[in-house]
């Protein structure tokens, strides 16, 4: 499941959990059929708040060793990276408050994230004028697909704190991305590798069935 040696992957995955999603797409279950301002309704249609964080993955989890850590951007950039955790920690640090939201109906206000913003370690890496999406690749093997412009928007965070503690390994620690604007399937758990391309590359549930890019205010659950 892992490109790294030595990653330690518990769990096995969930068939009978992803072929349920997968029949929501199809049937277009949780779909209120109405949309929403985000400059106006802070809560997305269909959505529900949640004061705890819901744990949801693919079944199977990695214990990912900060030492055994790597963040990888390739592709379309002038400097290819891999960076270890001293490395990756070596970044400009920043924290932001953001609300999520889950594509399984709930949300969560104000959750305060440390870690790298997008855009200080591509402006490190360097994006070619060809690249235009990016595809990311995590220790469990999970992937999913982004624009360029909008994974190198001002929020949008490889995230290693929460709530000023270390990310749990329940949570996608050691580092996750955080992109508060889209449903939080397009926010990758236990992230180790970026590819920056010319052309689109679907991801784990867009190839399920699930929208290739997941506004909530647009209800965009399914494609």
């Amino acid at each position: 499941m892992t490109e790294d040696e030595g990653i330690t992957i518990s769990g096995a995955v969930k068939d009978k959990l992803i072929r349920t999603k997968e029949r929501w797409a199809e049937e277009g279950r949780l779909l209120t059929g109405t949309t929403a301002d985000p400059e106006r309704d802070r809560l997305p249609p269909g959505q529900t708040l949640a004061k705890d964080w819901p744990v949801l993955d693919l079944g199977v989890q990695p214990d990912v060793p900060k030492e055994k850590f790597r963040l990888r951007v390739e592709g379309l950039v002038a400097n290819r990276l891999a960076l270890d955790w001293d490395g990756f920690m070596a970044l400009p640090q920043s924290e932001m408050v953001v609300d999520i939201h889950c594509v399984t109906q709930w949300s969560r206000y104000d959750n305060r994230f440390g870690g790298v913003k997008v855009r200080d370690l591509l402006a490190v890496a360097q994006p070619t004028p060809e690249a235009r999406f990016v595809s990311m690749t995590c220790y469990d093997g999970y992937t999913t697909n982004l624009t360029l412009e909008e994974f190198a928007a001002a929020d949008v965070m490889f995230a290693h704190s929460w709530e000023g503690q270390p990310l749990t390994r329940q949570h996608g620690g050691p580092v996750r991305l955080v992109l508060p604007k889209l449903y939080f399937w397009k926010s990758p758990k236990w992230i180790t590798r970026v590819e920056l391309l010319a052309a689109d590359r679907p991801g784990f549930w867009e190839v399920r069935g699930y929208h290739n890019h997941g506004d909530p205010w647009l209800e965009e659950r399914y494609g």
